[in-house]
């Protein structure tokens, strides 16, 4: 049921968001140039390796300086990249991952290869469902550039604060998880979003 949920809904987003798609390709060929799709390798279901679709946000090879963004104005993301990020917006291309497979609407948000080396044995137990465009740690740490922002060794704090705290929260849905429960954790994504 899952898997048909995320299908006939991918479809139907990306032939409904497709304006808004147009509008935002041409703002950015406008505003910066580089690629318009950023594609990453992130680490999917069973241990997998796949490539995550989203709008390039960043100046080009910016993330070759570091896999985490940090703080607010961090200054490798570019003016419409601030605010394809403040209202998630650089995330819809990921619906085509959705309707590939590659990903589901609710899951764990997928990790680079660098920190899922890192997980425990029961850490791992999050790549055995597909992974989301979003999910209750996304909404529980939806100011997590800012977090990062203020510590001394960013990616320390990440490995060693928030991604074990992240990982708790999905082995907790992983639990519980259904459809119902899912369509909530959709809609509170999109309270959190206006919210900001």
């Amino acid at each position: 049921m899952k898997r048909v949920f995320d299908i006939v809904f991918s479809f139907f987003g990306l032939v409904l968001l497709l304006p808004l798609f147009v509008l935002i390709i041409i703002s950015m060929k406008i505003t910066t140039k580089g690629p318009i799709i950023y594609k990453q390798l992130r680490v999917g279901k069973n241990n997998n390796d796949f490539f995550i679709f989203k709008f390039r946000t960043m100046f080009v090879n910016a993330d070759k300086l570091g896999l985490l963004t940090v703080g607010e104005r961090d200054p490798r993301v570019t003016k419409i990249g601030f605010y394809l990020r403040k209202y998630k917006l650089d995330e819809l291309p990921q619906l085509i991952n959705v309707f590939c497979g590659d990903m589901s609407f609710v899951g764990p948000r997928p990790e680079v290869r660098k920190y899922v080396d890192l997980y425990n044995p029961m850490q791992m137990q999050v790549l055995n469902v597909r992974p989301g465009i979003t999910d209750l740690a996304s909404i529980e740490f939806r100011n997590e550039n800012e977090l990062l922002s203020c510590q001394e060794n960013p990616d320390r704090y990440y490995i060693e604060v928030v991604m074990p705290q992240k990982l708790q929260i999905n082995l907790n849905y992983l639990e519980k998880r259904n459809l119902i429960k899912d369509i909530g954790v959709i809609i509170s994504t999109f309270w959190s979003i206006f919210k900001n």
